[in-house]
């Protein structure tokens, strides 16, 4: 057995960033914390959840919860019984915006469960077990690793489940403006509005315009961000779901942002611009939003290269 209490704490993320749909993915300088304490063997209880912070009243405080779900997958996946324990909550990440929420939980238990459990799975198997977890790689992959990341299968391994992760070098000069509106929409309802199949003309777009992201954020260089930041796979279809796209859109680009895209699966928007224009930014993506009746909540952020941080 390792250490008795083990705090983990985990980045937000954002995915797709345009192009790379369901393979990009960054990690963002807000945070979900997680804390894992032993309860003593005689506790009547084998479970006490506590959350805090923003939309704390909305978390499961039973067996259900997402963290506790994957904390038990990992005691699993080792084949030992799970311990009694405490797991106190401290939310910054909003749920259900496209800020990877659901992915701060995957993380954050996996990696408490390791640690308590005397760390016997490595960094690899633990990502893994979070992309089985969440079902796609996007978001997982940096809020447990931090930065920029690209995941890609890896069909020598002859299943779906192998992935080459690959770091995505990031400009200090690209910033992430976000703008959080005070409306959900469901993972599920982003999908089902995408076409079954796509053309050839979208599907090279795509790839021509993924490769220039890549080497925009990497550089800072505008005017190739300017043409980067567009995509034919998911954000035509979808931004017809979120009251207020192109509004907000129009604004960020008045004031200077490279462009604006939809934060995971929505309704968070998400600006990238240079630092002497992303308080114009935030400032007029806010102001169209409450033009359109919407209140909305908006932050400039950083990359967060470190990932998921444990202490034990």
């Amino acid at each position: 057995m390792g250490s008795s209490t083990v705090t983990v704490t985990v980045p937000a993320t954002t995915a797709n960033l345009g192009a790379g749909f369901d393979c990009l993915g960054a990690a963002l300088s807000l945070h979900n914390q997680f804390a894992f304490s032993l309860l003593p063997d005689k506790q009547p209880r084998s479970l006490v959840i506590e959350a805090m912070g923003l939309e704390a009243e909305r978390v499961a405080t039973n067996k259900s919860n997402l963290a506790y779900q994957s904390f038990l997958k990992l005691y699993e996946h080792l084949e030992q019984e799970p311990p009694a324990v405490r797991l106190e909550i401290m939310l910054q990440v909003p749920l259900a915006r496209g800020l990877g929420s659901s992915a701060t939980a995957i993380v954050g238990g996996l990696m408490g469960a390791n640690t308590l459990a005397g760390s016997p799975l490595s960094s690899e198997q633990i990502l893994a077990l979070a992309i089985a977890l969440e079902g796609h790689p996007d978001n997982v992959v940096p809020a447990l690793m931090g930065g920029c990341r690209l995941s890609a299968s890896d069909p020598r391994s002859g299943t779906d489940h192998a992935w080459t992760i690959c770091d995505v070098p990031w400009h200090e000069e690209v910033i992430p403006v976000i703008a959080i509106p005070n409306f959900e929409l469901s993972t599920t309802a982003a999908r089902q509005v995408l076409p079954a199949e796509y053309s050839r003309a979208d599907a090279v777009f795509n790839v021509a315009h993924l490769g220039l992201l890549l080497r925009g954020v990497q550089t800072g260089r505008a005017d190739w961000l300017r043409t980067a930041l567009h995509d034919r796979i998911h954000q035509p279809y979808r931004q017809t779901l979120i009251k207020g796209f192109d509004q907000v859109q129009k604004a960020a680009l008045d004031t200077g942002a490279y462009g604006l895209v939809i934060s995971g699966s929505g309704p968070t928007l998400l600006a990238l611009a240079p630092p002497e224009h992303m308080v114009a930014v935030e400032t007029a993506m806010a102001e169209a939003w409450i033009a359109e009746g919407v209140s909305v909540h908006t932050r400039i952020l950083q990359i967060d290269e470190a990932g998921a941080v444990v202490k034990a």
